[in-house]
């Protein structure tokens, strides 16, 4: 393959992986799954010849670690704010159908709002279910930290395979 034309398609990869890394900013957009793709593809246009194959082992790895830990974060979070089970599972749930008929915002306020009802219901205490309720949201916030840092180090794995 050309040298140029190599080079096109890795800056091409390159945009799409930073779409994927700031796409990370709406939470049901599945960014690190976009940058795991591109860098399939990657392998498959280039070769997973060593050191290649250890690279897409190692952004693999991270990749199943970036599509976990937003769920970590933030039922931690929420049980650490004090929140039940049953309030995050009504969350969870409240989230999933405000995103299916809202944007991914209101499938956030759906969730946040599922989550602070439930915890009212059960603890009818305001200042514990807004407790539990900003734990989620705080939990929210960490785990796009968290994401994003992954994608910035599996895109850094990646750069290193394609141009080292």
């Amino acid at each position: 393959m050309h040298p140029t034309f190599t080079l096109l398609i890795q800056i091409i990869m390159l945009a799409i992986m930073l779409i994927g890394l700031f796409g990370l900013v709406v939470p049901v957009f599945p960014g690190i799954t976009v940058i795991w793709v591109v860098a399939l593809l990657h392998g498959l246009i280039f070769s997973f010849a060593p050191p290649g194959a250890w690279y897409f082992v190692g952004i693999t790895l991270l990749t199943i670690v970036g599509l976990t830990v937003d769920n970590i974060l933030i039922t931690t979070m929420a049980r650490e704010g004090g929140a039940h089970w049953r309030s995050i599972a009504a969350a969870i749930a409240a989230g999933f159908i405000g995103s299916l008929f809202l944007t991914p915002i209101g499938g956030i306020a759906a969730a946040l709002g599922g989550l602070y009802l439930s915890e009212y219901a059960l603890r009818r205490n305001k200042a514990e279910a807004w407790r539990a309720t900003k734990g989620m949201a705080l939990g929210w916030g960490w785990s796009f930290v968290a994401r994003f840092g992954i994608g910035l180090v599996i895109i850094g794995l990646w750069a290193l395979w394609a141009w080292a």
